[in-house]
């Protein structure tokens, strides 16, 4: 850790370099940036994150962000609420937005199942998952879950335990290289992914 000379400068770059991805020198850069620019820039940045921080909600149906209870995806009459994509965190529905090929509406599981992080079924929204479908009935649920061991034992148990239920299951076409996470695959071929989606089964998450 290097020894600056203000302490205030000091504890922002602290807490910069605890976002992730940000180390100590980019941390650093940033703060100087920030120290740098007109006050009234500054202010705008630390008052929009306090305020995303404060008011930013969650979505009471599908647990996606928003400003109100309800997103303006689950909001939308457009949408085809008749088809149901499943996904890990909020971040997949920003990327699976950008394609533009994809028009039902979402439910977000809070993650992935993985035991060796604690992290099992109860600890998903997969309840609210569950309730939803006896709720609203929709015709398809869509597993667009990460190609990787955590995102199939998702799907997997997903279908184990919801493939009672008369609905069509299906997944995203394996356009995508396994271990990439859906986030970070570009717009083209997780939009044909969307696309090409195939029917879900025991097989297709091998």
């Amino acid at each position: 850790m290097a020894n600056y000379s203000s302490k205030v400068f000091e504890t922002a770059v602290n807490e910069l370099a605890k976002l992730p991805g940000i180390g100590e020198k980019t941390a650093m850069r940033l703060a100087l940036h920030l120290m740098r620019k007109d006050p009234l820039q500054a202010n705008a940045l630390g008052n929009s994150i306090i305020t995303m921080r404060n008011e930013i909600k969650f979505c009471k149906i599908c647990y996606n962000i928003s400003d109100s209870d309800t997103c303006s995806i689950c909001n939308n009459p457009k949408r085809d609420h008749q088809t149901i994509c499943v996904v890990e965190d909020v971040q997949d529905i920003m990327a699976i937005e950008k394609t533009n090929k994809y028009y039902g509406v979402y439910h977000v599981l809070g993650g992935k199942i993985s035991p060796i992080d604690g992290i099992g079924p109860e600890s998903l929204t997969i309840n609210s998952l569950i309730e939803r479908i006896n709720r609203e009935n929709p015709e398809e649920i869509i597993f667009a879950l990460s190609p990787t061991l955590e995102g199939d034992t998702t799907s997997m148990y997903l279908f184990r335990l919801l493939g009672e239920i008369n609905v069509r299951f299906s997944t995203i076409a394996r356009g995508i290289a396994f271990g990439d996470e859906l986030e970070y695959t570009d717009d083209v071929t997780l939009g044909k992914s969307i696309e090409n989606r195939v029917e879900f089964s025991p097989e297709t998450a091998k």
